[in-house]
């Protein structure tokens, strides 16, 4: 729950009792689960009409897989927070899920109480990850971003919109891969000051999620400050 306001749930497996199972476990939990799906083609479609908050997503799908999903689905709508619930940890599935614009990535070994808190920091935009798996997608953004970084620079640098102290602050945080719940008792300010000043810095970037928001500040160096 937000508030007063359910979150707004999809969910997406390809094997009806398990979908049904936590389709039912988030339902009794308070969220409001506005669809399922069974493939990738018709996740998408119904993505498209039911407006999920979170989606929670399997990768091995029959028609379209996972990641092209979350892909078609979040380009269409950078709102949505895709969580992916999978039964596999290898590092290449978890990497290429959240270059697809994946939030977090959840094992299906996980509690139902666990898939619970991750949805809900997910709606939060908080990046969830099953234990071990942040260290790898933060130290992968990382080698990533070493090897642009001549390239890219020159002309987008002199462009880049100035960020505010307190945004930079914040940028710097979610780099190194703090919760916005561990920035803002860090910065002894309130979880939805923390929220609003991430949606700020994305909108003056021009990016499209935490995951793109990690990237731009590793380039430039923000976590080793």
């Amino acid at each position: 729950m937000t508030g007063t306001t359910p979150i707004r749930v999809m969910v997406v497996d390809d094997h009806p009792m398990w979908r049904d199972a936590v389709a039912r476990d988030l339902s009794e939990s308070g969220f409001e689960v506005v669809a399922t799906a069974g493939d990738g083609d018709q996740a998408v479609r119904r993505a498209k009409a039911a407006a999920p908050g979170v989606l929670v997503l399997d990768l091995n799908l029959p028609g379209k897989p996972g990641v092209q999903v979350c892909k078609e689905v979040v380009a269409a709508d950078p709102s949505v927070r895709v969580l992916v619930l999978s039964a596999s940890g290898e590092h290449a599935d978890v990497l290429e899920a959240v270059k697809s614009g994946a939030t977090g990535y959840l094992l299906k070994s996980a509690s139902t109480e666990e898939l619970r808190d991750a949805v809900r920091r997910t709606a939060d935009g908080d990046p969830v990850f099953t234990p071990g798996l942040a260290g790898l997608v933060l130290g992968e953004y990382r080698r990533l971003a070493s090897e642009p970084a001549a390239p890219a620079g020159g002309g987008e640098e002199q462009k880049a919109p100035r960020l505010t102290e307190r945004e930079t602050e914040v940028l710097r945080l979610v780099a190194k891969g703090l919760s916005y719940k561990q920035i803002a008792e860090r910065l002894v300010i309130s979880h939805r000051t923390v929220q609003n000043h991430v949606q700020n810095t994305l909108g003056k970037l021009q990016l499209h999620n935490r995951v793109e928001l990690v990237r731009y500040a590793i380039e430039r160096g923000l976590d080793d400050e």
